[in-house]
């Protein structure tokens, strides 16, 4: 099997013809900011009624997905066929745990995407908005999580990072060019 190399696309995550958009959710997953915000006002009501029924049934809607936690739904009208939810963390430094819950947002999400016979994947950059992770620190854990868990994985055929400002599109093209 050949191997994949991620792509690299500056643009609107919404508007992505793939098997799973993955959004960088709030622990609550009842939309948000940034691109939570962005996937819930284009996927409409049906995606803010799935995770109220994933909520509900976690028994905690403040923590229905915890940080370095993935969930998956419908896509609503998203071109997509479904949203993998992850929650990033929220940056505190770095010493706490912060970078082993990043590399797990993408790793999980990957296990989910193939456990759900996803072959073509795009992510935004996980917490590097309003959570602020540093956007160099945050590109390095996603890059190398996405490269380990593609040997894991070998039903995804496609891996997106979309990059909304020429910040981090920067960033990922000088990491993507070492791969």
């Amino acid at each position: 099997m050949p191997e994949i190399k991620p792509e690299l696309l500056r643009g609107d995550i919404t508007k992505l013809d793939v098997d799973a958009v993955v959004n960088a959710a709030n622990s609550g997953l009842m939309g948000g900011g940034g691109v939570d915000g962005a996937i819930h006002r284009a996927a409409g009501p049906a995606l803010l009624a799935e995770c109220m029924e994933i909520a509900r049934a976690a028994g905690n809607r403040a923590e229905a997905c915890p940080a370095g936690e993935a969930v998956v739904t419908g896509a609503g009208n998203l071109p997509c066929k479904k949203v993998i939810h992850t929650v990033g963390p929220v940056w505190r430094g770095g010493a706490y745990g912060e970078a082993g819950l990043l590399a797990s947002c993408y790793r999980k999400s990957l296990l989910l995407a193939q456990r759900e016979g996803l072959a073509s994947i795009a992510f935004p950059n996980i917490s590097t908005g309003v959570y602020g992770y540093p956007k160099n620190k945050a590109a390095e854990t996603a890059v190398l999580s996405v490269m380990k868990t593609l040997a894991e994985t070998p039903g995804i055929t496609r891996v997106i990072f979309v990059c909304f400002d020429e910040e981090n599109l920067s960033i990922y093209r000088k990491l993507l060019a070492a791969v």
